[in-house]
């Protein structure tokens, strides 16, 4: 018994090890690696900005690897390597902001860093549908870190404009909490390019503030009007949830009263 116990638990680890060992995860891995080995030689990236940059990539690669054991044997494809990219940059984004608070920012690195990655947001979609790659673990990859880089944004802008900057950033990970509570909450969303539009916003404005290119008066009014439309937005995908959950349920009544007539 003791020794089948124990040729069970090594066979685990070794299956473990095997499973961190998958090359997708582990190439994203060295690119952040390598990226903040060079942020660390141009910019002088600190131990606040190190430790939250590895913290990232032993993240990422641990949720990556569930991730694709849990989608099987699907390919990872092009356009998950585009995502795969603009996450070692969102990384190095995150770094520099948690750097921010301990030295002086480069804004410059910074601000190119996330115009890469919010140019490369709208190749991946691309990439997928015109390869026909297209697939749930890729659109949650998406937009998981659209998210991210967005709760990193705002944590760079909340620092000069003032804490409810990060309502920005956390209103997705808020919703995603409620969704744990109310079930509901969790069906799928009707494409929309409404969502999609204002999602995007979110993003430029956070880094056209973040960079100084907005003066700083208006700064509050474009970040405050992005906020706005981020809480419409949310408001209107919970409204038709509530719409959906009670035409379900509305049937569900419908179908016990006919069982029991």
């Amino acid at each position: 018994m003791c020794h089948t116990a124990g040729g069970r638990r090594a066979v685990t680890r070794s299956t473990y090890r095997t499973r961190l060992l998958r090359p997708e995860p582990a190439w994203g891995a060295a690119g952040q690696t390598l990226l903040l080995v060079l942020l660390g030689m141009t910019t002088g990236l600190g131990a606040a900005g190190w430790l939250t940059g590895l913290g990232f990539t032993a993240g990422v690669w641990v949720v990556l690897t569930r991730a694709l054991d849990q989608a099987g044997n699907r390919p990872f494809g092009p356009a998950n390597g585009v995502t795969l990219a603009r996450t070692t940059l969102v990384g190095g984004v995150a770094a520099l902001v948690a750097d921010s608070f301990v030295s002086r920012p480069p804004v410059v690195v910074l601000a190119a860093l996330a115009t890469v990655a919010l140019i490369l947001d709208a190749v991946d979609g691309q990439v997928a549908r015109r390869t026909g790659t297209a697939s749930s673990l890729g659109a949650r990859f998406d937009m998981e870190v659209d998210a991210f880089l967005i709760l990193v944004l705002s944590v760079h802008v909340a620092t000069s404009l003032g804490a409810w900057v990060l309502l920005i950033g956390a209103m997705r990970y808020v919703f995603v909490v409620a969704a744990r509570l109310l079930p509901w909450l969790r069906g799928p969303l009707r494409p929309s390019m409404a969502r999609k539009t204002v999602a995007a916003l979110q993003g430029i404005v956070l880094l056209a503030v973040g960079a100084g290119i907005i003066p700083r008066l208006p700064s509050y009014a474009a970040v405050l009007g992005a906020l706005v439309l981020l809480v419409w937005s949310f408001a209107r995908d919970i409204g038709w949830l509530w719409c959906v959950r009670s035409r379900e349920n509305a049937g569900e009544v419908r179908e016990t009263m006919l069982e029991n007539a």
